[in-house]
């Protein structure tokens, strides 16, 4: 196993673009850590950094206690499998995953063992007489995997690697590489892993931390526990979560009771461990701010804990998913995402777009952002809760 270590790591090109932006991140010894973020937010440059496959214009990038920056990808102690498998189609399976090995003089008998245990591992060893042509894309994959697995590296790099999947086998390669990565793990091999999706459920489900990435910054590095109901910043609220979470413009305003947020022509009294924090930082008061609520936190009746409040809506459009519903209303002109219980759908029949419906908040779950730096407000506070 090896421990990762990125201290303020920069990629400028040559035209000048900054693409990485001082990335400071320890990934610990077997760790399976997860970069995500939206399309260009630079984490698959990141991950091509750490491969070798991208010079380093500033920083020190650490595997293990050797500084890599100037070595060339083959000795690193890395195995990176990529989006398109790239195995080689006059090679059989069995071929292909000892092709490597076969370059760096590994004796035959050790190689042999080494094939036989991670097909093994993949569950493949019936395919290891196939050409690639004839294999499933999750199949193809596993071999791509297997390939990586022979190497023993010090750290594993998946750039996208089941993008090319549909969606079903997507979510049971899933669980195999999660599983892989334990197994790995508990028998004491190598399994330190790097893992670059733009999917963020791939990241909530098979990531132990995550690392998200805006613009070639490291907007927050935690568990997908911690993302979800302590993000760092509107971005991350925003960007962790399917529906995502509602973030809806609001003023913070001082009232004889505490402090509440005006949202959508709605006044929503804040619970006092929210408002004992917001106090905290009186250049608030009467400021914009940004309001984010969950859709599970919104529903069409109250809360039996009594901490949610009704506001009137009109209703968008529904979309059915089975076992939950996501109801989509307005709340004075701003776009609203309930997730509901299929059976509490009942009461939207009868209703057509337009019509008034009672949306009930739980404020107790509920977010306050920095209109302008999108920074959490309970975060920023010590000793707050968000």
């Amino acid at each position: 196993m090896a421990r990762l270590s990125l201290n303020k790591v920069e990629k400028v090109y040559p035209n000048g673009f900054k693409a990485v932006h001082g990335v400071d991140l320890e990934v610990r010894d077997g760790e399976f850590m997860v970069f995500v973020g939206p399309s260009g937010c630079a984490k698959s440059t990141l991950l091509r950094m750490i491969a070798g496959l991208e010079s380093i214009t500033g920083g020190e990038l650490r595997i293990g206690d050797r500084a890599v920056n100037a070595l060339p990808p083959k000795q690193r102690g890395i195995a990176m499998v990529f989006q398109n498998y790239a195995l080689y189609p006059h090679m059989k399976v069995y071929d292909n995953l000892a092709f490597g090995l076969k370059l760096a003089g590994t004796p035959k008998a050790e190689l042999d063992q080494r094939v036989r245990h991670a097909a093994k591992l993949l569950e493949m060893e019936h395919l290891l007489d196939r050409y690639p042509k004839q294999l499933s894309g999750g199949q193809a994959q596993r071999v791509a995997v297997g390939r990586a697995i022979v190497k023993k590296p010090d750290v594993f790099l998946f750039d996208e690697p089941l993008s090319n999947l549909d969606a079903k086998l997507r979510a049971a390669m899933r669980v195999r590489l999660t599983e892989l990565h334990r197994t790995l793990r508990d028998s004491q091999q190598p399994a330190t892993t790097i893992y670059v999706t733009h999917d963020q459920v791939e990241a909530m489900t098979m990531g132990e931390r995550i690392c998200v990435l805006k613009e070639g910054v490291i907007q927050q590095v935690d568990t997908p526990t911690a993302l979800y109901d302590r993000p760092a910043n509107a971005f991350v609220a925003g960007f962790i979560g399917s529906p995502e979470m509602n973030l809806l413009d609001a003023r913070l305003q001082a009232t004889d009771t505490g402090l509440a947020v005006e949202v959508g022509g709605a006044r929503l009294p804040l619970p006092a461990d929210k408002a004992s924090g917001i106090a905290a930082l009186p250049r608030l008061a009467d400021a914009a701010v940004t309001f984010g609520l969950r859709p599970e936190h919104i529903g069409l009746a109250p809360r039996p804990q009594g901490d949610s409040i009704g506001v009137t809506a009109r209703l968008r459009f529904t979309e059915h998913m089975g076992s939950e519903v996501y109801l989509h209303a307005e709340l004075g002109g701003l776009p609203v995402t309930a997730r509901i219980p299929a059976e509490q759908a009942v009461a939207l029949q009868g209703l057509a777009r337009g019509d008034a419906l009672t949306l009930h908040l739980q404020l107790s779950a509920c977010h306050l952002f920095d209109a302008r730096s999108g920074v959490n407000l309970m975060s920023a506070v010590p000793g707050a809760r968000a």
